[in-house]
């Protein structure tokens, strides 16, 4: 496969209800721009992704001009439109989220045509606010830094239509950026003695990935979903239980498990026999919908109207579900750690990361696993756990600091051009002890994986 001469380039083939709202800046720590990785700007050519790559060392390389950058990040991927402006130093300037509760609530979950209209609604003006909160202009800006994948194709063309524009309007570089790298990395901001190697455990409505990062664009997949993701579980049985979606599925089921019996149903905990690292939870929502149909709990009625008797075998059964799908990650974690550290015997930190990051029980659940085994457990402020500009921004600085990025487009771009888009794009390489005999996972239109493509690219320097 031909690869531009910067890796990942953005190549090119030949009125639903939003609310927008302005997140509260976080402030972290200045982050010191030597903590940061430096190489000089990276190229390459032809490659082939191959099963078992060899993984190579980066040689120090030439300073690329890094102080006092500003980027912008665009972020989506799926059901939120968000923006943010972030510096170098690490501090936050601005992050916007539009978000489309009032769709999720309205079709049970994401229904990616209406979702890519409310992204077109609100792209401009979620991405002007965050401009106009850190008091910037276009002109101010050092880059863009935009979501490519994975995610959904009509949504993600909608960020990288807008990017694109900005940085060919302005003459800027343009950054493309990884979803679940910008996940784990966004802790790296947060977190000042975050650094690599470490591990991540990123999950979200559409993804369960368990990683080993051992440098900026090397990444050792530990185990994935061979089904579906935790979050989405949550989010579809809180709709069986009649729950609030606006809100999303996890924080409702969250706030109902606390008054359920954790122990008052016995749902099998997932893949007991496949001694992996690979998650599944289409199972476990099968024992949950026939746990509801016993208990004849009728979804149309809400959980604010029904009885006394009926909230409580609604409690119940959030609880029971709750405790065995965040038992599931416990187990996949514990043999994760182990698995990791024959690789990286140095790795100190474990980052928890994406939108159920938020869920208190699953971190409190987490640490207890990681302190068990002598690391520290990482998450994210939940404004940043969910999808967000801020984690787009940051991983777009550390790819540039890198080198690694493309050119401004041409300022003439047609509208109706069509972009070299991953929806399905893995983060890492699988780990070899990671291959499951149960992984039923489609192969077909998946892109080569971020870490196979940085390999190549390193290759080509050498």
């Amino acid at each position: 496969m031909a690869l531009s001469s910067v890796f990942w380039r953005l190549n090119l083939l030949s009125k639903p209800s939003v609310s927008l709202r302005a997140l509260k800046p976080f402030k972290p720590k200045p982050r010191p721009m030597s903590s940061l990785p430096i190489s000089s700007k990276s190229n390459s050519s032809n490659f082939s992704a191959s099963k078992n790559p060899t993984f190579l060392d980066p040689k120090p390389r030439t300073p690329y001009p890094q102080h006092d950058l500003i980027v912008l990040g665009i972020e989506t991927s799926c059901d939120d439109t968000a923006a943010a402006v972030v510096k170098s130093n690490g501090e936050i300037l601005s992050q916007v989220i539009s978000s489309q509760a009032d769709l999720l609530a309205q079709y049970g979950g994401v229904a990616p045509k209406m979702a890519e209209e409310a992204h077109l609604q609100v792209i401009d003006r979620v991405v002007q606010e965050a401009l106009d909160k850190a008091n910037l202009t276009e002109r101010d800006l050092s880059a863009v830094a935009v979501t490519i994948g994975p995610g959904l194709s009509l949504c993600l063309r909608v960020g990288v239509r807008k990017a694109r524009k900005i940085a060919g309007t302005f003459s800027l570089p343009i950054i493309g950026v990884h979803h679940m790298e910008a996940h784990a990395l966004v802790a790296r901001l947060t977190e000042q003695e975050l650094q690599f190697p470490f591990m991540a455990l990123l999950i979200s409505g559409g993804h369960n990935v368990l990683i080993l990062a051992r440098d900026l664009g090397h990444y050792v997949q530990l185990g994935t979903t061979i089904d579906d993701a935790i979050g989405e579980a949550y989010d579809k049985i809180a709709k069986w239980l009649g729950l609030d979606l606006r809100r999303s599925g996890g924080p409702a089921i969250e706030e109902l498990a606390q008054e359920g019996d954790a122990k008052s149903i016995k749902f099998s905990t997932p893949m007991k026999q496949h001694k992996d690292c690979n998650f599944s939870y289409a199972g476990l929502k099968t024992q949950v919908r026939l746990a509801i149909e016993s208990k004849n709990i009728n979804a149309t009625i809400p959980v604010s109207s029904a009885t006394s008797e009926d909230r409580r075998s609604r409690a119940d059964i959030a609880a029971s579900f709750q405790r065995v799908a965040v038992l599931h990650l416990e187990e996949r974690c514990e043999r994760a750690i182990e698995w990791a550290l024959k690789i990286e015997p140095s790795v100190k930190h474990m980052v928890v990361s994406g939108g159920v990051a938020s869920n208190q029980y699953v971190r409190a659940r987490l640490d207890q696993v990681v302190k068990k085994n002598n690391l520290q457990l990482v998450c994210p402020p939940p404004s940043l756990c969910t999808d967000n500009g801020v984690m787009v921004a940051w991983t777009g600085i550390e790819n540039f600091c890198m080198g690694r990025f493309d050119p401004p487009p041409p300022a003439d771009e047609p509208e109706d051009i069509e972009f070299d888009l991953r929806p399905r794009w893995p983060l890492g390489e699988e780990y070899a002890e990671g291959r499951s005999e149960a992984r039923s996972m489609r192969t077909a239109r998946i892109h080569p994986s971020l870490t196979s493509l940085v390999q190549a690219s390193l290759q080509q320097q050498l």
